[in-house]
């Protein structure tokens, strides 16, 4: 009966204090979460195993309980889509009549039989000398449009790295084709066999429409996979224990998610739309937050909190936490006045020097100019339990964990409400 007076009470005056905060946000549902997604059962939810299927159908059945609705009203809150692996066969080029050497042509597609000429509407661009080579293919990769790319012979050297961006790729009928060649000739052809191996994937994603601006959003995030069982650690270390359950990385940051779903679901006083996503994949490549986030316009994004690995004491200690890439945007300082009169603090990211910025799921969206940023508080240079089989529930901090949730809630209010909108990422500065 206390609770549903003081949500009556928020409800009635918008108005949430650090009090409320606290009293909507429980240790004890904190915990069913966090101890739920870095159970034995899920078996460490490595990407492409059963074990993540079931941290999935877990995520997905809470937010149903929370009464979050789904994306693009799709009637699933599994937001699926697939990866392709294809395996080199053959392949055969010319450019003007002359033969070209299979090392000097890299095929990316998921067709497992191209057959292209100048004449098949390709569009044919040129990374000329002087240029960023990964950069630019990533460019032409992410345009999903047919392309050949006359690649100067000055990357002569590197050019075979472009292989690699064929290991995975999203699932597309458009092919992109990377030719290294001193000329530009009017005519070419090029034949390429691949065997395709399809491999699905699937983010959870809920929604929780806004009231008087639909059409801004603001995201709440963090990765669900894991490293799975594994009979060593990657040191090459034998496991006596051998499910890496992940608890801090990240059912930390999934459960609070999770957790302040929740909470923004019962205080229901958002004018912003808030998407609550669960990534998949980011172990291995990130691969979720990048489909995710080629599902938005990022001028329609007003902020990101992506959230990582908060269940241990900062540096600093209980009660704070650090922001990556906080002097991009002016969304940290936005956060600690939200945080006045209380004992939270914010910092800037203490470890610049592993570039956690560009290295977790807000890097996407980031890059794009969103004020997009990861939360958190793990000590990345001499965490123990990093990327060990020891990252167990039992190693996990609830009650600071929880504290940490109570204050991205409250200092998130003015970002949410609409109030308060950060300065966006100079994307002339990111790499």
């Amino acid at each position: 009966m206390k609770k549903y007076f003081l949500l009556l009470a928020v409800l009635t005056t918008g108005v949430v204090t650090a009090q409320d905060v606290e009293k909507l946000i429980s240790k004890s549902e904190v915990e069913r979460i966090e101890k739920t997604l870095s159970s034995d059962e899920m078996e460490g939810r490595r990407t492409f195993t059963k074990g993540i299927d079931k941290a999935a159908a877990f995520i997905a059945e809470e937010f149903k309980k929370t009464g979050l609705q789904t994306w693009n009203n799709s009637g699933s809150y599994l937001q699926q889509f697939a990866m392709v692996r294809p395996k080199f066969i053959s392949l055969t080029a010319s450019l003007g009549g002359v033969s070209l050497d299979s090392r000097d042509v890299v095929v990316v597609t998921c067709q497992p039989d191209i057959n292209i000429t100048e004449k098949s509407g390709y569009e044919k661009v040129k990374i000329a000398a002087g240029a960023n080579l990964g950069t630019e293919a990533r460019k032409y990769l992410a345009a999903n449009k047919n392309y050949v790319v006359i690649v100067d012979t000055s990357f002569a050297k590197t050019f075979s790295t472009l292989t690699r961006m064929k290991s995975n790729i999203f699932k597309t009928d458009k092919s992109v084709v990377f030719i290294l060649a001193a000329t530009d000739p009017a005519t070419y052809s090029v034949s390429a066999k691949h065997e395709i191996t399809e491999m699905p994937l699937a983010n959870v994603v809920g929604v929780l429409p806004g009231k008087s601006k639909k059409n801004e959003y603001v995201i709440f995030s963090g990765h669900y996979d894991h490293l799975g069982i594994m009979g060593k650690d990657r040191n090459g270390n034998v496991q006596t224990d051998s499910i890496f359950n992940g608890a801090n990385d990240d059912a930390a940051g999934t459960t609070a998610m999770m957790v302040l779903a929740q909470y923004f679901k019962k205080v229901n006083n958002n004018e912003r739309t808030l998407i609550f996503a669960a990534f998949t994949a980011e172990e291995v490549g990130g691969f979720g937050a990048t489909y995710f986030s080629r599902q938005f316009d990022p001028a329609q994004v007003m902020a990101m909190f992506n959230i990582e690995m908060i269940g241990s004491e900062s540096k600093w200690g209980k009660n704070s936490a650090f922001i990556t890439g906080y002097e991009k945007t002016d969304m940290g300082k936005i956060l600690q006045a939200n945080l006045a009169g209380t004992d939270f603090m914010f910092h800037p990211d203490p470890y610049p020097e592993q570039q956690l910025f560009y290295r977790s799921d807000n890097a996407t969206l980031a890059r794009l100019g969103v004020p997009a940023h990861t939360i958190s508080t793990t000590k990345i240079d001499v965490d123990p339990y990093y990327h060990k089989a020891s990252d167990e529930f039992s190693t996990i901090d609830i009650d600071n964990m929880t504290r940490i949730i109570r204050a991205i809630a409250l200092s998130s209010k003015g970002i949410v409400s609409g109030k308060e909108t950060p300065t966006r990422v100079n994307t002339s500065d990111l790499r």
